[in-house]
């Protein structure tokens, strides 16, 4: 799936819709110049989906999955890129595979965190090359243009050291937000693992949640033939009102042992600026 780096000679056009949560245009504006400044012969496509509210949502699940629906088939459209993580693809993912045809096909897509639930139904119908990488809202971390130059350094050049130095050339991998995999398991969502590298990442959670997770996730997994788990940055745990005892290296590894899934280290995914880019599948470099 992955290629070596490429030159880009002709605009690439990207489609940027907001399945969950809503996007400024403040921040859509910094996107579009940094684009500007550093990948020129990007164009970048705010759908105006991503500054609807309703709720808790950028706009309603029709009008989420609508947006996202219209830029996959867009033929002059190259790449979807997902604003911002949240809440909400998890309402609107299976609608929206359904009515994708076959120039959704010839798309990359590139998010992270709640967007998991649509890089793994995407994954799942083996529509496009799914990636797990940084985002249009990473732009407001501190250091946040690093991360959205690695991810438009991927969607334009395919260049190989925006990717996951642990990645192995010949290996299968996904990537995905603990809590977001978690959830989906068991679902029509859930995309076929065997033989893959499993990369998860966590933020915000307290530790009796993750090891909850993990400890759900692994369950469900131990028989479906993975190859092992890595485990990415886990940030801003909240403090609980007692010490867990144990870190998320060790609940990992402990889940991982009990239920027969190798444990392969540490990676370098997360809710930060460092987020590293995972395409997946056969990693072809």
């Amino acid at each position: 799936m992955a290629q070596g780096t490429n030159s880009i000679s002709s605009p690439v056009r990207i489609g940027i819709c907001a399945p969950s949560t809503p996007f400024t245009r403040d921040a859509a504006d910094r996107v579009i110049a940094l684009a500007a400044e550093t990948h020129p012969q990007a164009e970048l496509i705010f759908d105006e989906q991503c500054f609807f509210e309703e709720g808790h949502f950028a706009g309603s699940d029709k009008q989420r999955t609508d947006s996202f629906v219209a830029l996959a088939n867009d033929p002059s459209i190259d790449a979807i890129w997902f604003a911002r993580g949240g809440y909400g693809a998890a309402r609107m993912a299976e609608a929206a595979i359904e009515q994708l045809d076959g120039i959704a096909k010839g798309k990359t897509y590139l998010g992270y965190s709640d967007a998991g639930n649509l890089l793994g139904a995407l994954y799942r119908a083996g529509i496009g090359e799914v990636t797990h990488g940084p985002m249009p809202s990473d732009i407001g971390r501190p250091g946040g243009e690093h991360a959205v130059r690695r991810a438009l350094d991927w969607i334009m050049n395919r260049q190989k050291n925006v990717l996951e130095p642990g990645l192995t050339n010949g290996k299968k991998y996904s990537a995905f937000n603990l809590m977001t995999l978690a959830m989906m398991t068991g679902t029509k969502l859930m995309p076929d693992l065997r033989d893959h590298i499993l990369i998860v990442e966590e933020i915000s959670e307290y530790l009796y949640a993750f090891d909850r997770a993990m400890f759900h996730l692994c369950s469900n997994l131990a028989a479906q033939g993975l190859s092992g788990i890595k485990l990415g940055n886990v940030g801003d745990v909240p403090e609980n009102d007692r010490p867990f005892g144990e870190t998320p290296e060790a609940i990992t590894k402990r889940w991982s042992e009990i239920n027969g899934i190798a444990y392969l280290g540490r990676a370098e995914i997360g809710h930060d600026v460092e987020n590293r880019i995972v395409p997946f599948g056969l990693l072809k470099l």
